[in-house]
């Protein structure tokens, strides 16, 4: 059966350094559906202004509006596309697998965000937080992906799920939090089998060098 395809592009508000943002972006690369960016002007405070607000109240990217559909936060999003356009593997939709993913989906909203994303931000943008705790839980968290990937391409089943898609951006991008991906050869592994999925797209890395 032909993916479904959107009658119009879709439009995605976002940040060229928003992990978030990056997480939309690729998956619909992945899928091969037409897009239409927008970025947003965070440092500038666009989207606490008016107009962005009434797309998403939090004032947050990501934003999509796909038709008349407008739906923000990127787990939502990813959700929203892979039950619209995407295979089955995406979003499997058996209890065990469905279950699988949305763990993964809990972890990127998490400790992910939490860790790695977190101890990044303050490095690139001075969010104020605990950087050490951030990037102590980053640590452990990679060590648990390490050891959950011992012989997997993909973090749920033999395909890729959104699970990675959710996971992907903030890890790949640790280094720019201080948390170097050395020591963690099968994690490593994971990112490559995601960057070598047809339609993969980086996120744009920062000329920040964080201190470890």
């Amino acid at each position: 059966m032909p993916t479904p395809q959107p009658a119009q592009a879709i439009r995605l508000y976002g940040f060229r350094l928003s992990g978030h943002a990056h997480r939309v972006q690729l998956f619909l690369s992945l899928l091969d559906l037409p897009v239409e960016m927008i970025y947003v002007d965070l440092r500038g405070g666009e989207q606490k202004q008016p107009a962005f607000l009434a797309k998403n109240p939090f004032g947050q990217v990501p934003v999509i509006e796909d038709g008349d559909v407008t739906l923000a936060d990127s787990n939502a999003i990813l959700v929203y596309l892979a039950s619209k356009y995407g295979e089955p593997h995406w979003l499997p939709r058996d209890a065990e697998g469905a279950a699988a993913v949305q763990r993964f989906l809990s972890v990127a909203a998490g400790e992910i965000a939490r860790g790695p994303a977190l101890a990044r931000a303050a490095a690139l943008f001075g969010v104020p937080c605990d950087r050490a705790a951030a990037q102590a839980l980053a640590v452990r968290l990679l060590g648990i992906f390490d050891s959950h990937l011992a012989g997997r391409a993909f973090l749920v089943g033999t395909q890729p799920s959104i699970a990675d898609i959710a996971c992907y951006s903030y890890i790949a991008h640790a280094p720019e939090g201080g948390i170097p991906l050395e020591p963690y050869a099968n994690l490593r592994n994971w990112l490559s089998s995601v960057e070598a999925l047809p339609g993969f797209v980086p996120m744009q890395a920062s000329a920040t060098k964080a201190e470890t």
